[in-house]
C-alpha cells in the first residue's frame, strides 16, 4: 500500500530520503507540467520545476497537514513560474502572430474511432488547441493548465495562485473567449 502525502512529509522530515524521492517521482510530472505551460520552454521548466522540489524540501516544515499537500507544492511551483515570467527572460508570442507552432501535433483522437477522417480532424484540433493555448497570456495559459490538464477545482486554483476566488472565475472566463478568438483565427469556429 502506498504511503500518504502526510506520511512521505512526516518521513522527509525525519531525514528520509527515500521519502521525499518518493514524493519527487509522485509530483514530477503535475509539477513539470504546470510550469512548463507557464514558461513555454521545457528545458527551462524542467530547471524550474527541480527548484520547485529544492524550495519545497526546504520549506517543508511549513506544510500544514491540513491541506492538500499537491496544492501546497503546486503552489511553489506557480510561484517559481511566475517569478520567472516577471524576469523577462521569456521568449512571447504575439497574440497577432498566426505561424506555426514548432514541435509534433497533440493528439487527442480516440484510437479506436473507426474513421480515419474522424482521426485526422481530431488530431488537427488537438494542433490548433494546443496552438491557441500558447499563444494565451502566461496567467491565462496556467488557469487553463490548472483547470483542465491538472483537472483541480476553482478553489484549490484560488489556493495554489494566490488569487480571490472570483479573479479566478473571471479569468477562467476571459482565457476561454480568448481562446475561443484563438481557435476561430486558425480556422476553428
Amino acid at each position: 500500500m502506498a504511503a500518504t502525502d502526510v506520511e512521505l512529509v512526516r518521513g522527509a522530515l525525519n531525514g528520509s530520503e527515500l521519502a521525499f524521492r518518493d514524493i519527487v517521482l509522485r509530483y514530477q510530472r503535475p509539477v513539470f507540467g504546470l510550469v512548463s505551460r507557464v514558461v513555454r520552454d521545457p528545458g527551462r521548466a524542467e530547471e524550474l520545476a527541480q527548484d520547485t522540489f529544492v524550495k519545497a524540501f526546504r520549506a517543508l516544515h511549513t506544510y500544514d497537514v491540513t491541506r492538500k499537500f499537491s496544492a501546497w507544492l503546486l503552489t511553489i511551483a506557480h510561484h517559481v513560474a511566475i517569478d520567472e515570467v516577471r524576469k523577462g527572460a521569456l521568449m512571447t508570442v504575439s497574440l497577432d502572430e498566426l505561424g506555426h507552432v514548432d514541435g509534433p501535433p497533440v493528439e487527442i483522437a480516440d484510437r479506436k474511432a473507426a474513421s480515419p477522417a474522424a482521426v485526422a480532424e481530431r488530431t488537427a484540433l488537438g494542433t490548433a488547441l494546443k496552438s491557441a493555448i500558447g499563444r494565451l497570456r502566461p496567467e491565462y495559459r496556467e488557469i487553463v493548465n490548472l483547470r483542465y490538464d491538472q483537472e483541480l477545482e476553482y478553489d484549490e486554483i484560488a489556493e495554489i495562485t494566490n488569487l480571490p476566488l472570483g479573479t479566478v472565475k473571471s479569468t477562467l472566463f476571459r482565457a476561454r473567449k480568448e481562446l475561443a478568438v484563438q481557435m476561430e483565427a486558425l480556422g476553428w469556429k
